[in-house]
């Protein structure tokens, strides 16, 4: 089947033109002026933007926690995502046995034929069994050429230093990138125990017992690891303007280091942990200050940065209540669980679906990201980052068709309505926006049109990545 996308004005990371897309099957066929395909069923798309795909790399769907599970699973996760233009998602695989390749198998079998996007894995390290460090290779022979660890999370998550550093010889050695969550886990436990002693239970305290300290100290130890173990570094979630210094800096010495955040840290701060639904905001690492928010735009803008992800990790804010999904009543429970209690609220939240809409609006629109930085950082860097460009990330002849027509004149009041997370709040519900996904297309295939939902489960496909670049 063919499809000839028409008179659209193409957006990629370099540049902005004029042109039409031939779609042969599931591959984009050519991009020019005036393409001829007499067999080729239209697609007008002018007065519109044509980009890539976004591609989220920070996702966690059906994770359990603190004796729940997060809201979306590989489908409503994946449909969300398709709603605000995003078509490529990585999830994370939990090391619940010894075995990685029994990790993996688990994580496949979770999730079974519900994906609605295009997916793959980054594989968790969270503990040194006898045959970890000889497994990490084998990994590249499962399609996953990523790994996790941790400075956080003491006695359940966290890898000591002398582990981390192991882990990144070998992973380096194999062309196998390292993400770290950093935080020092220490700090927290001290501080959280503290707090807690003091009687202190409110949302707030979230934040003021991960403070923006520890976080900047343990991106520039992830980074001496990084540099010792002479492996590329990719640090997730950072939120606090001294990560952003210290991340500069590393790079400035030649550390293969490199960085992500997400929209919560560039839009909401700890006033939002202290209004009466602060548990709504409540994620790890937790939301900071407005001058973070500035040194993470300057981040973005001067390239210090190279991705926005989400972390997306959502659960409903009062579990008693059942929502309607597709016609169906489903509750589960959420942020109720901690109402008395801040370490007991499950940490994490909705955001896939969101990112590339608000993003557009309070960063291209307000002048803070150009449209093709835009591009960059939500799809194009990260599909290089993590081995799937130019399959995924790309406007050229040869990659899958993953398209989104953005109509930059649509104004939308968001909120629940528009994103389609499966839980029972918005971060950014009534915010105005303008400029807004029409048509998004998976391999060649229409999955959203204005408003409608035409994708189904099974249809997303399992991504087997390569050794990505450091950019």
């Amino acid at each position: 089947m063919s499809l000839l996308i028409r008179n659209g004005t193409l957006i990629t990371a370099a540049e902005t033109f004029r042109a039409d897309i031939l779609i042969e099957g599931e591959k984009i066929a050519a991009i020019g002026a005036s393409l001829s395909a007499p067999d080729a069923e239209v697609l007008d798309a002018e007065g519109k933007l044509v980009l890539p795909g976004g591609v989220d790399v920070h996702t966690h769907f059906d994770l359990p926690m603190f004796g729940t599970v997060s809201s979306d699973d590989h489908y409503t996760g994946h449909k969300a995502a398709a709603f605000g233009g995003t078509t490529t998602v990585i999830d994370f695989v939990s090391q619940d046995m010894p075995a990685l390749r029994q990790c993996v198998e688990a994580w496949h079998a979770r999730v079974g034929g519900k994906a609605a996007v295009d997916y793959s894995f980054h594989m968790n390290i969270t503990r040194i069994y006898p045959d970890t460090l000889a497994e990490l290779p084998t990994l590249l022979e499962e399609g996953i050429s990523s790994i996790k660890v941790f400075t956080a999370y003491n006695n359940r998550l966290r890898l000591p230093d002398d582990d981390i550093l192991r882990v990144m010889r070998v992973a380096g050695k194999h062309g196998i990138l390292t993400l770290m969550h950093a935080e020092n886990g220490d700090v927290i436990e001290l501080l959280v125990a503290e707090a807690l002693a003091q009687g202190h239970t409110e949302p707030i305290w979230h934040a003021r017992t991960r403070p923006a300290w520890s976080a900047v100290e343990a991106v520039l130890r992830g980074a001496a690891l990084a540099g010792m173990a002479e492996a590329p570094l990719y640090v997730v979630h950072m939120n606090a303007a001294g990560e952003v210094d210290m991340l500069a800096y590393a790079r400035d010495q030649g550390v293969p280091v490199m960085g992500e955040t997400c929209p919560q840290y560039l839009f909401f701060s700890e006033e939002d942990l202290q209004r009466p639904d602060g548990a709504k905001w409540i994620c790890s690492p937790p939301v900071r200050t407005p001058a973070d928010q500035e040194r993470l735009w300057q981040g973005l803008a001067q390239g210090t940065l190279q991705a926005i992800a989400t972390d997306h990790c959502p659960f409903f804010y009062d579990g008693t209540q059942p929502i309607e999904y597709e016609g169906k009543r489903v509750a589960i429970p959420g942020k109720e669980l901690g109402k008395d209690d801040f370490t007991r609220i499950p940490n994490g939240l909705p955001g896939v679906g969101d990112r590339l809409p608000i993003l557009w609006t309070y960063g291209v629109g307000a002048g803070r990201l150009t449209p093709n930085q835009f591009v960059a950082l939500t799809a194009t860097q990260p599909a290089r980052i993590f081995g799937l460009y130019p399959q995924k990330g790309a406007l050229l002849p040869g990659a899958d068709a993953d398209i989104v027509l953005w109509d930059p004149s649509r104004q939308v009041t968001y909120g629940v309505q528009y994103a389609h997370h499966r839980t029972d709040y918005n971060l950014y519900e009534g915010w105005e926006l303008q400029g807004f996904p029409e048509t998004v297309l998976l391999r060649g295939q229409i999955i959203v049109q204005r408003g409608e939902w035409r994708g189904r489960p099974g249809m997303g496909r399992f991504l087997r990545r390569t050794t990505g670049e450091v950019i």
